[in-house]
């Protein structure tokens, strides 16, 4: 099955630069020419996605709400 199209409009090319493994949840960390984007999976699909480091992914962000704090 391949994606032809999608609805998630914040998407953000990249390579995974680091992968912090748990038992059951991972983080992976990716960069893109935005900065980093962090993703919290669970660690089976790390192994079913055979994501390493260097792998190419597109981060796909779509979130109900986003907090702002002035500095």
């Amino acid at each position: 099955m391949a994606i032809t199209a999608i609805n998630v409009r914040n998407q953000f090319k990249g390579r995974v630069k680091a992968i912090h493994s748990g038992p059951v949840v991972s983080e992976v960390e990716v960069e893109t020419p935005a900065g980093i984007v962090s993703s919290v999976i669970t660690t089976r699909s790390v192994q079913d996605l055979a994501l390493g480091v260097g792998s190419e992914v597109v981060a796909l962000v779509k979130a109900t709400e986003v907090s702002l704090a002035k500095l």
